[in-house]
């Protein structure tokens, strides 16, 4: 088919393309809803396109887009996961020489956990994307057969390797994929490649720097645009249900405002869930079924929220009628406030949870809600909460410890003063 051929090409270049070989006009094609094109043109442009493609057959041929940016010569081209083993290398430097390659040494695990994304989406047949790699070459290494109006045939004889400037976890993930027992999950997909036509090394790596300077997203905007399942779902459920977080959780940044009357994050939420869930902050919860948890946590959360006395004028007020001087004491004085004390609530709400019923003993969210969650309360000290021997405010000398043996400790302090576990 005419648009298997293309890819990424534009319809509207198809159709110029089409009329500057062919002589056929726009008017002449034949469109449906779907912009499609009657078989006489495919035809047509077929018996165009395929001599080229028969020429270089022992080399690897694709179609691609020719443009500039940033006074450099770029090409765009469509790579099926079969020719990556072949087609593409990366040049990580090694041990204490960065000149020693193109790219920084790899991240360990990373390209493990864009495989595992990948292998997980495609078994339960749900969508998955991965980002455009860009690569660069000597462009007197490859043959380029302009066609007009910006698009070309690109050749690479088979002895050429594209080093890659960005992409190498994604290379190396789709590299051990097609070379592993589950290649059939890829083995019909294509990659697109941004091919940089240049030959310097050390613009190469010039080149690497500067795209490795886009700035990180942050971990709520991550959630906030996650897959509506596991942990994502259900943190989005009780940022809308829960009155402690509606209207009152930074939902894009990685810190919350106080200014704008926001106490959580996305992150901060997310990481609670999961302690609830699992008594681990990283858990996806992936086979988690996200209603029937979400509605068990939100009556646990609106009845624990509301019947602390540190929680409940904030989780009964509206975000527009709090003040901002109301929200800077709450995360000031309450550990409720921050993510550490969420932690602390969540792997406590962990012992109170029925898996099997999805129920939350009530009597046990009762006894957690009637403890001091103040930052004074001397539970919390020497392991939550430490003493600063030279506090910028004398008469608020805490300052917040948010290391995991921290929290074990504040769990266990609590779960021996209510009984649940004897010293």
């Amino acid at each position: 088919m005419f648009c298997g051929y293309y890819g990424a090409i534009s319809i509207i270049k198809a159709y110029s393309l089409i009329y500057h070989f062919t002589g056929i006009s726009m008017t002449e094609i034949s469109q449906d809803s779907n912009n499609h094109i009657s078989p006489e043109v495919q035809a047509q442009f077929r018996s165009f396109i395929e001599p080229f493609f028969s020429q270089y057959h022992r080399d690897r041929c694709y179609l691609g887009l020719i443009f500039k940016q940033g006074k450099r010569d770029m090409l765009q081209i469509n790579v099926p996961a079969s020719d990556f083993s072949g087609l593409l290398q990366a040049k990580p430097s090694t041990g204490n020489d960065p000149d020693s390659g193109k790219n920084r040494p790899e991240v360990k695990g990373h390209a493990d956990e864009i495989k595992k994304y990948i292998v997980e989406r495609s078994r339960k047949e749900k969508k998955w994307i991965v980002g455009t790699l860009t690569a660069n070459v000597n462009p007197e290494e490859i043959t380029i057969i302009e066609l007009g109006r910006g698009m070309c045939v690109v050749v690479i004889p088979r002895k050429v390797k594209l080093d890659i400037t960005d992409g190498q976890h994604r290379k190396r993930a789709i590299h051990e994929l097609i070379e592993s027992a589950d290649s059939d999950l890829i083995s019909d997909d294509d990659f697109a490649i941004t091919l940089v036509l240049e030959g310097d090394f050390q613009q190469c790596q010039a080149d690497f720097r500067d795209m490795a300077q886009t700035r990180q997203l942050d971990k709520s905007l991550l959630l906030s645009f996650g897959e509506f399942s596991g942990r994502v779902g259900i943190t989005k459920e009780l940022i809308k249900r829960v009155p402690m977080f509606q209207g009152k959780t930074e939902k894009i940044k990685s810190s919350p405002s106080t200014k704008q009357r926001l106490i959580y994050t996305t992150n901060f939420i997310a990481r609670f869930v999961s302690c609830v869930f699992t008594n681990d902050p990283s858990n996806q919860l992936r086979e988690f079924d996200v209603y029937e948890e979400s509605d068990a946590l939100v009556i646990c959360l609106n009845q624990f929220f509301s019947e602390c006395s540190n929680t409940e004028y904030i989780s009964d007020t509206s975000v527009d009628d709090l003040t901002e001087n109301e929200v800077a004491a709450f995360k000031e004085d309450c550990i409720l406030g921050v993510s550490v004390g969420l932690e602390v609530l969540g792997r406590l709400l962990h012992c109170t949870y029925a898996p099997e019923s999805q129920y939350f003993n009530q009597e046990k969210i009762s006894q957690l809600a009637e403890i001091d969650w103040s930052r004074e309360n001397p539970l919390w000290q020497d392991n939550v909460v430490r003493i600063d021997p030279n506090p910028k405010n004398p008469d608020k000398p805490y300052k917040l410890s948010t290391t995991a043996t921290a929290v074990t400790d504040a769990v266990r302090k609590v779960k021996i003063q209510l009984g649940w576990i004897y010293n």
